[in-house]
């Protein structure tokens, strides 16, 4: 029955608010992960291997959770 089905997504796309339940979905803080980016390539480039940096989400519910 369609009320047994919950559909959840990642990314928190404009998308998310534009269906008409609204889809409940993780949200990614894409300025920390932009900077991590930015702090572990030059490092993998000149060889090395920068620890791994692991960053919160944040569940966003909406009408389809």
């Amino acid at each position: 029955m369609p009320e047994d089905v919950a559909v959840g997504g990642f990314d928190d796309s404009p998308a998310a608010v534009a269906v008409s339940a609204g889809l409940t979905t993780i949200r990614q803080p894409w300025d920390r992960i932009s900077t991590e980016m930015v702090r572990v390539l030059p490092a993998q480039i000149g060889g090395e291997d920068p620890a791994a940096a692991i960053l919160p989400t944040e569940l966003v519910r909406r009408g389809s959770a």
